[in-house]
Protein backbone atom coordinates (compact mmCIF):
# COMPACT_ATOMS: atom_id res chain seq x y z
CA UNK A 1 0.00 0.00 0.00
CA UNK A 2 1.88 3.02 -1.20
CA UNK A 3 0.17 5.47 1.14
CA UNK A 4 0.96 3.28 4.17
CA UNK A 5 4.38 2.05 3.08
CA UNK A 6 5.92 5.45 3.84
CA UNK A 7 4.43 5.47 7.35
CA UNK A 8 6.79 4.25 10.12
CA UNK A 9 6.05 0.94 11.83
CA UNK A 10 5.64 2.77 15.14
CA UNK A 11 2.78 4.87 13.75
CA UNK A 12 1.15 1.85 12.17
CA UNK A 13 1.38 0.01 15.49
CA UNK A 14 -0.37 2.88 17.22
CA UNK A 15 -3.19 3.17 14.69
CA UNK A 16 -3.85 -0.37 13.48
CA UNK A 17 -7.15 -1.85 14.76
CA UNK A 18 -5.98 -5.48 14.86
CA UNK A 19 -4.03 -6.70 17.94
CA UNK A 20 -1.79 -9.04 15.92
CA UNK A 21 -0.81 -6.36 13.41
CA UNK A 22 -0.21 -3.88 16.23
CA UNK A 23 2.11 -6.35 17.96
CA UNK A 24 3.87 -7.16 14.68
CA UNK A 25 4.67 -3.51 13.95
CA UNK A 26 5.73 -2.92 17.56
CA UNK A 27 8.16 -5.83 17.39
CA UNK A 28 9.57 -4.66 14.06
CA UNK A 29 10.12 -1.15 15.37
CA UNK A 30 11.68 -2.20 18.68
CA UNK A 31 14.00 -4.80 17.13
CA UNK A 32 14.74 -2.80 13.96
CA UNK A 33 13.83 -5.85 11.95
CA UNK A 34 11.36 -6.68 9.20
CA UNK A 35 12.89 -10.14 8.73
CA UNK A 36 11.02 -13.44 8.81
CA UNK A 37 12.98 -16.68 8.83
CA UNK A 38 11.39 -19.55 6.95
CA UNK A 39 12.47 -22.45 9.15
CA UNK A 40 11.88 -25.54 7.00
CA UNK A 41 13.30 -28.09 9.41
CA UNK A 42 11.98 -31.63 9.78
CA UNK A 43 12.73 -32.27 13.46
CA UNK A 44 11.88 -30.41 16.66
CA UNK A 45 15.45 -30.04 17.93
CA UNK A 46 16.66 -28.33 14.75
CA UNK A 47 13.57 -26.13 14.61
CA UNK A 48 13.94 -24.90 18.18
CA UNK A 49 17.69 -24.44 17.87
CA UNK A 50 17.13 -22.20 14.85
CA UNK A 51 14.44 -20.21 16.70
CA UNK A 52 16.78 -19.66 19.65
CA UNK A 53 19.78 -18.68 17.53
CA UNK A 54 17.98 -16.34 15.15
CA UNK A 55 15.21 -15.12 17.45
CA UNK A 56 17.01 -11.88 18.41
CA UNK A 57 17.18 -10.76 14.75
CA UNK A 58 13.71 -11.57 13.43
CA UNK A 59 10.18 -10.24 13.74
CA UNK A 60 8.47 -13.51 12.79
CA UNK A 61 9.40 -17.20 12.82
CA UNK A 62 7.72 -19.09 9.95
CA UNK A 63 7.08 -22.83 10.18
CA UNK A 64 5.85 -25.71 8.05
CA UNK A 65 4.82 -27.78 11.04
CA UNK A 66 3.46 -30.70 9.02
CA UNK A 67 7.00 -31.62 7.88
CA UNK A 68 8.24 -32.09 11.47
CA UNK A 69 8.38 -35.86 11.93
CA UNK A 70 8.57 -35.77 15.74
CA UNK A 71 5.97 -33.05 16.40
CA UNK A 72 4.83 -33.17 20.04
CA UNK A 73 4.09 -31.08 23.13
CA UNK A 74 7.81 -30.27 23.18
CA UNK A 75 7.48 -28.59 19.79
CA UNK A 76 4.52 -26.47 20.89
CA UNK A 77 5.91 -25.46 24.28
CA UNK A 78 9.36 -24.80 22.82
CA UNK A 79 8.03 -22.49 20.11
CA UNK A 80 5.89 -20.55 22.55
CA UNK A 81 8.70 -20.18 25.10
CA UNK A 82 11.19 -18.96 22.48
CA UNK A 83 8.67 -16.53 20.99
CA UNK A 84 8.25 -15.00 24.45
CA UNK A 85 12.00 -15.05 25.14
CA UNK A 86 13.02 -13.33 21.90
CA UNK A 87 9.83 -11.35 21.20
CA UNK A 88 8.75 -12.68 17.81
CA UNK A 89 5.48 -13.88 16.31
CA UNK A 90 4.93 -17.36 14.88
CA UNK A 91 3.55 -17.78 11.37
CA UNK A 92 2.44 -21.28 10.35
CA UNK A 93 2.59 -21.48 6.55
CA UNK A 94 -0.30 -23.94 6.34
CA UNK A 95 -2.13 -22.50 3.28
CA UNK A 96 -5.61 -23.56 4.40
CA UNK A 97 -7.75 -24.25 1.33
CA UNK A 98 -10.44 -26.82 2.19
CA UNK A 99 -14.14 -26.42 2.94
CA UNK A 100 -14.99 -24.44 6.06
CA UNK A 101 -15.83 -27.26 8.45
CA UNK A 102 -12.67 -29.18 7.55
CA UNK A 103 -10.47 -26.11 7.89
CA UNK A 104 -11.89 -25.38 11.33
CA UNK A 105 -10.87 -28.86 12.45
CA UNK A 106 -7.43 -28.56 10.85
CA UNK A 107 -6.83 -25.22 12.57
CA UNK A 108 -8.43 -25.68 15.96
CA UNK A 109 -7.68 -29.15 17.26
CA UNK A 110 -6.29 -32.13 15.43
CA UNK A 111 -2.78 -33.42 15.81
CA UNK A 112 -1.01 -30.12 15.08
CA UNK A 113 -3.06 -27.83 17.40
CA UNK A 114 -2.19 -24.84 15.22
CA UNK A 115 -4.56 -22.40 16.92
CA UNK A 116 -2.70 -22.88 20.22
CA UNK A 117 0.65 -21.53 19.10
CA UNK A 118 0.53 -19.83 15.67
CA UNK A 119 -0.17 -16.08 15.83
CA UNK A 120 -0.62 -15.99 12.06
CA UNK A 121 -1.70 -18.51 9.42
CA UNK A 122 -2.26 -18.08 5.70
CA UNK A 123 -5.23 -18.99 3.56
CA UNK A 124 -5.76 -19.72 -0.14
CA UNK A 125 -9.03 -18.63 -1.76
CA UNK A 126 -8.93 -21.34 -4.44
CA UNK A 127 -11.85 -23.00 -2.66
CA UNK A 128 -13.79 -19.76 -2.17
CA UNK A 129 -14.42 -17.23 0.59
CA UNK A 130 -15.83 -19.77 3.03
CA UNK A 131 -12.40 -20.68 4.35
CA UNK A 132 -11.92 -17.13 5.64
CA UNK A 133 -15.38 -17.03 7.21
CA UNK A 134 -14.77 -20.41 8.89
CA UNK A 135 -11.46 -19.38 10.45
CA UNK A 136 -12.77 -15.97 11.47
CA UNK A 137 -15.64 -17.75 13.20
CA UNK A 138 -13.15 -19.72 15.33
CA UNK A 139 -10.91 -16.74 16.08
CA UNK A 140 -13.76 -14.47 17.15
CA UNK A 141 -15.65 -17.05 19.20
CA UNK A 142 -16.05 -16.00 22.84
CA UNK A 143 -14.96 -19.46 24.03
CA UNK A 144 -11.72 -19.45 22.01
CA UNK A 145 -8.79 -18.97 24.47
CA UNK A 146 -6.95 -16.70 22.03
CA UNK A 147 -9.97 -14.72 20.88
CA UNK A 148 -8.96 -11.95 18.45
CA UNK A 149 -5.28 -12.73 19.10
CA UNK A 150 -4.83 -14.58 15.82
CA UNK A 151 -4.51 -13.15 12.31
CA UNK A 152 -4.96 -14.42 8.75
CA UNK A 153 -2.92 -13.66 5.65
CA UNK A 154 -4.48 -14.25 2.24
CA UNK A 155 -2.17 -16.01 -0.21
CA UNK A 156 -2.52 -13.44 -2.99
CA UNK A 157 0.62 -14.27 -4.97
CA UNK A 158 3.32 -16.94 -5.02
CA UNK A 159 6.96 -16.86 -6.04
CA UNK A 160 6.95 -20.10 -8.03
CA UNK A 161 7.24 -19.92 -11.82
CA UNK A 162 3.90 -20.56 -13.51
CA UNK A 163 1.85 -19.75 -10.41
CA UNK A 164 -1.89 -19.36 -11.02
CA UNK A 165 -2.15 -16.86 -8.14
CA UNK A 166 -2.35 -13.89 -10.50
CA UNK A 167 -4.84 -11.50 -12.02
CA UNK A 168 -8.45 -12.19 -11.12
CA UNK A 169 -7.46 -14.49 -8.25
CA UNK A 170 -5.21 -11.84 -6.67
CA UNK A 171 -7.91 -9.20 -7.05
CA UNK A 172 -10.37 -11.57 -5.38
CA UNK A 173 -8.03 -11.75 -2.37
CA UNK A 174 -8.07 -7.96 -2.17
CA UNK A 175 -11.86 -7.91 -2.39
CA UNK A 176 -12.26 -10.47 0.39
CA UNK A 177 -9.82 -8.62 2.65
CA UNK A 178 -11.75 -5.41 2.17
CA UNK A 179 -15.01 -7.21 2.90
CA UNK A 180 -13.74 -8.51 6.23
CA UNK A 181 -12.54 -5.01 7.10
CA UNK A 182 -9.52 -3.73 8.98
CA UNK A 183 -10.81 -5.01 12.30
CA UNK A 184 -11.51 -8.49 10.98
CA UNK A 185 -9.32 -11.57 11.09
CA UNK A 186 -7.51 -10.80 7.80
CA UNK A 187 -4.46 -8.63 8.53
CA UNK A 188 -2.86 -8.73 5.10
CA UNK A 189 -1.46 -10.71 2.21
CA UNK A 190 1.38 -12.91 1.10
CA UNK A 191 2.40 -11.13 -2.08
CA UNK A 192 5.46 -10.23 -4.11
CA UNK A 193 4.78 -6.47 -4.11
CA UNK A 194 2.44 -3.76 -2.95
CA UNK A 195 -1.22 -4.46 -3.70
CA UNK A 196 -2.12 -0.83 -3.05
CA UNK A 197 -1.95 2.28 -5.25
CA UNK A 198 1.50 1.47 -6.62
CA UNK A 199 0.45 -2.11 -7.33
CA UNK A 200 -2.89 -3.77 -8.03
CA UNK A 201 -5.73 -1.80 -6.44
CA UNK A 202 -5.65 1.99 -5.86
CA UNK A 203 -8.71 1.70 -3.59
CA UNK A 204 -6.49 0.20 -0.87
CA UNK A 205 -4.79 3.55 -0.27
CA UNK A 206 -6.31 4.12 3.16
CA UNK A 207 -6.32 0.53 4.44
CA UNK A 208 -3.34 -0.83 6.31
CA UNK A 209 -3.11 -4.44 5.15
CA UNK A 210 0.32 -5.96 5.83
CA UNK A 211 2.42 -7.43 3.01
CA UNK A 212 4.60 -10.50 3.64
CA UNK A 213 6.93 -11.34 0.73
CA UNK A 214 8.44 -14.78 0.25
CA UNK A 215 11.37 -15.85 -1.89
CA UNK A 216 13.84 -13.27 -0.57
CA UNK A 217 17.47 -14.17 -1.18
CA UNK A 218 20.47 -11.90 -1.38
CA UNK A 219 22.41 -13.79 -4.02
CA UNK A 220 20.15 -15.90 -6.25
CA UNK A 221 17.57 -15.34 -8.98
CA UNK A 222 15.91 -18.74 -8.76
CA UNK A 223 16.37 -22.49 -8.35
CA UNK A 224 15.78 -25.66 -10.34
CA UNK A 225 12.35 -26.22 -8.76
CA UNK A 226 10.90 -22.99 -10.12
CA UNK A 227 11.38 -20.72 -7.10
CA UNK A 228 11.99 -17.08 -8.03
CA UNK A 229 13.97 -14.85 -5.69
CA UNK A 230 14.35 -11.13 -5.08
CA UNK A 231 16.75 -9.25 -2.82
CA UNK A 232 15.70 -7.68 0.50
CA UNK A 233 16.08 -4.20 -0.98
CA UNK A 234 13.99 -5.05 -4.04
CA UNK A 235 11.23 -6.62 -1.96
CA UNK A 236 10.93 -3.76 0.54
CA UNK A 237 11.31 -1.18 -2.21
CA UNK A 238 8.44 -2.87 -4.05
CA UNK A 239 6.07 -2.52 -1.10
CA UNK A 240 6.82 -5.49 1.14
CA UNK A 241 6.46 -4.84 4.87
CA UNK A 242 8.11 -8.09 5.97
CA UNK A 243 10.59 -10.19 4.02
CA UNK A 244 10.71 -13.99 4.25
CA UNK A 245 14.08 -15.65 3.75
CA UNK A 246 14.91 -19.34 4.12
CA UNK A 247 17.85 -21.19 2.63
CA UNK A 248 19.83 -18.00 2.14
CA UNK A 249 20.03 -17.81 5.93
CA UNK A 250 19.70 -21.25 7.48
CA UNK A 251 21.98 -22.91 4.91
CA UNK A 252 24.72 -20.31 5.37
CA UNK A 253 27.99 -21.32 6.99
CA UNK A 254 27.24 -18.77 9.72
CA UNK A 255 23.47 -18.39 9.84
CA UNK A 256 23.51 -15.84 12.66
CA UNK A 257 25.73 -13.56 10.61
CA UNK A 258 23.55 -14.19 7.55
CA UNK A 259 20.42 -13.28 9.53
CA UNK A 260 22.08 -10.07 10.74
CA UNK A 261 22.96 -9.16 7.15
CA UNK A 262 19.39 -9.71 5.91
CA UNK A 263 18.06 -7.80 8.91
CA UNK A 264 20.32 -4.85 8.19
CA UNK A 265 19.52 -4.83 4.46
CA UNK A 266 15.79 -5.08 5.03
CA UNK A 267 15.86 -2.33 7.65
CA UNK A 268 17.96 -0.02 5.48
CA UNK A 269 15.47 -0.45 2.63
CA UNK A 270 12.59 0.30 5.02
CA UNK A 271 14.27 3.46 6.31
CA UNK A 272 14.90 4.59 2.75
CA UNK A 273 11.23 3.98 1.91
CA UNK A 274 9.77 5.94 4.83
CA UNK A 275 12.12 8.86 4.12
CA UNK A 276 10.71 9.31 0.63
Amino acid sequence: MASKSTVPYSSRAASHPHPVAKKLFRIADSKRSNLIISADFTDTESLLKCADELGPYIAVFKTHVDIIHDFSDKTVSGLKELAAKHDFLIFEDRKFVDIGTTVQKQYHGGALRISEWADIVNVSLLGGDGVVDALEQVISDETFPYRNERGLLLLAEMTTAGSLAVGEYTQRCVDVARRTGMGGAVIGFVAMRSLGPAGLDPSLADEDFVIFTTGVNGSKSGNVLGQRYQTPAAAVGGGSDFIIAGRGIYSAEDRVQAAKQYQEEGWAAYEARISM
